[in-house]
């Protein structure tokens, strides 16, 4: 899998608005009728936001969220060279992380 996110921010009068989409296929627990077993699912279970190493947001997801999710939230009293990073993990163990800093 590609773990891809791609985060860009956006000045606005007291902060920052923070636009994140994450590549991840997101699926659903199911199952399959010809192997008869249950096929688990494979979806984000965490976000985690930081500014300049200080989490500021968590966010527990499920499968109900869908295919290659996108995420937008603003950041009051944000600076110039203040470091955003996003990180998310997910049912299968797999983690990414991304950061930008702000222009």
């Amino acid at each position: 899998m590609i773990d891809n996110i791609r985060i860009k921010t956006t000045k606005v009068d007291d902060g920052v608005v923070v636009r994140a989409l994450i590549n991840h296929p997101m699926t659903l627990p199911r199952r399959d009728r010809k192997l008869g077993m249950m096929i688990p699912g494979h979806f984000i279970e965490e976000v985690n936001v930081q500014l300049n190493g200080k989490t500021i947001l968590i966010g527990d997801w499920s499968s109900g969220v869908t295919r290659d999710p996108y995420l937008s939230f603003k950041i009051r009293q944000v600076h110039q060279g203040d470091v955003i990073r996003l990180a998310w993990s997910d049912s299968a163990g797999n983690s990414a992380a991304s950061q930008v800093t702000v222009g």
